[in-house]
């Protein structure tokens, strides 16, 4: 064989492990029911849940409570199926956290707690045109 087919076996055996490798490292979007699911079949892989805070009527966000070292904070949280869940937080609360639309939190089910590891904010847009005035 020559040189230039053995480097493009090893390149091409390379770009392979990396794609196996990423895939499995990817999570996937699930509801709360199915993350429960999961987690009581053993999987402890990170699980991404897409939902909405919990609003009282008058849309201000309810259920956020400080945890007790001041630092991290819990919060209550609907999935896209409409199911509540409390999700634990072990930092800071991000900023601008009770503004958003979505969000989206990564982690795993730890007993009856969603316990989170990333949380990452879809927050309203500030391009969005709100009305047209003629």
């Amino acid at each position: 064989m020559k040189k230039s087919h053995i480097i493009i076996i090893i390149v091409i055996a390379v770009a392979i492990g990396v794609i196996v490798s990423t895939a499995g490292d990817a999570s996937t979007y699930v509801g709360f029911g199915e993350a429960k699911n999961m987690a009581l079949t053993g999987s402890k892989k990170d699980i991404h849940v897409v939902g909405e805070l919990k609003k009282d009527s008058q849309g201000h966000v309810i259920g956020i409570e400080e945890g007790a070292d001041k630092v991290s904070f819990s919060f209550v949280m609907i999935d896209e199926s409409g199911k509540e869940q409390k999700v634990q937080y072990n930092e800071p609360v991000p900023p601008d956290f009770t503004k958003s639309e979505k969000v989206v939190v990564v982690g795993s089910y730890a007993g009856d707690e969603f316990h989170a590891s990333k949380i990452l904010l879809k927050c309203p847009s500030k391009y969005q045109e709100k009305s047209v005035k003629v």
